[in-house]
């Protein structure tokens, strides 16, 4: 009986179009937010923070970028991992070359660098789709990972091939190197998510979100009515890359600290991040997050469950890890398209009408 909209009266149209029209949901988020900021921090351990936190955090960030292009604007990508090197790469390289300046600037301008490059690798969108467009895009991936492993001044010229982080500081707390705190390294890679989630948000309800929207639906019928294709695809490339080169330079700097790009930015890394957002919901900056928490937390529950407490094999949960990705991913893409978030949407509404028939 809580989740109800009557007495929950709108009185201008910013308050009836906002993106939490009902105060439950408001209320809701405001405590989740809460929670997560304020009380979170004081309980995480290393544990946790590398198990759990951290990779759901900067997954979620990826798959946001992944949903922008492919969800939104239906343009199929396949070239997340080489994105993320990219911004991982970039995020080394200023790091090392401006050691006084910000982490938080050098993340924001990898971002930049990374949207660079996905508008360079987007072009071909211009004059293929589907199939063709995720070959090309799978081009992207290998490509990038061949540059970073072929091209010495990407590593510095270091002789194992590896980049590592430098120690960098956030007012006075390490956020990388080995002597960052968890809580530290949690709340960084979260103020990126709710920044990340924020713009996804309001740029998806937007005339830039529209125009995408409209060339995922039908390309044509969107030109017609005015639709620039030119301006909507590269604009989607470029900030899902933005988010995505994001995620990279986190994953490399704050959470794995030393990288090497064909074990970290392999394709399985592309396909991780597209099977979150399938799982999660095409289309849905909730089912981004959705995905990642679920594919994220499946592991971890496996191993606990069936190596720690049953005494499996490591490498027969690791193989039932996949049966289970793979049976939900037909699944869904069979029964349920849009995901998790379309499950929860439902959910949501008999949860409305309830008790009352449909």
């Amino acid at each position: 009986m809580l989740y109800r909209e009557a007495g929950d009266f709108k009185t201008s149209y910013q308050a009836d179009n906002q993106t939490f029209p009902i105060r439950f949901d408001r209320v809701g988020l405001r405590v989740v937010l809460v929670l997560a900021l304020g009380v979170v921090p004081f309980f995480i351990n290393d544990y946790w923070a590398n198990a759990v936190a951290l990779p759901f955090l900067i997954y979620a960030i990826a798959a946001i970028g992944l949903n922008i292009l492919v969800g939104f604007c239906g343009q199929v990508s396949l070239g997340t991992g080489g994105f993320m090197a990219v911004g991982a790469y970039a995020t080394y390289k200023l790091m090392t070359a401006f050691p006084e300046v910000s982490i938080i600037i050098h993340v924001l301008l990898a971002g930049g660098i990374t949207a660079g490059v996905g508008v360079l690798f987007g072009l071909p969108s211009l004059r293929i789709k589907g199939f063709y467009l995720a070959v090309a895009t799978l081009a992207a991936q290998f490509f990038l990972v061949w540059l970073f492993n072929r091209v010495p001044w990407f590593y510095n010229y270091s002789a194992s091939g590896q980049i590592s982080a430098p120690e960098r500081e956030v007012l006075g707390y390490a956020v990388t190197g080995p002597n960052a705190e968890a809580w530290v390294t949690y709340l960084f890679c979260l103020l990126f998510l709710i920044f990340a989630a924020v713009v996804a948000r309001n740029l998806t309800r937007g005339t830039m979100g529209r125009s995408w929207m409209g060339i995922r639906d039908m390309d044509i019928a969107a030109e017609i009515i005015g639709v620039n294709p030119l301006s909507a695809k590269l604009s989607a490339f470029a900030v899902s890359s933005f988010f995505i080169g994001i995620a990279g330079a986190l994953f490399f700097a704050v959470y794995l600290g030393a990288v090497e790009v064909g074990e970290a930015f392999g394709i399985n890394k592309s396909f991780l991040v597209l099977f979150m957002i399938i799982i999660g919901g095409l289309g849905r900056i909730g089912g981004s997050l959705m995905g990642a928490a679920f594919l994220v937390l499946l592991p971890v529950l496996l191993k606990n469950v069936l190596v720690g407490s049953l005494g499996w094999p490591t490498d027969l949960a690791a193989h039932l890890e996949f049966m289970i990705v793979g049976a939900l991913i037909v699944t869904f893409l069979v029964a349920e398209p849009h995901g998790l978030a379309q499950l929860w949407r439902v959910a949501k509404e008999k949860l409305r009408l309830w008790p009352f028939p449909h």
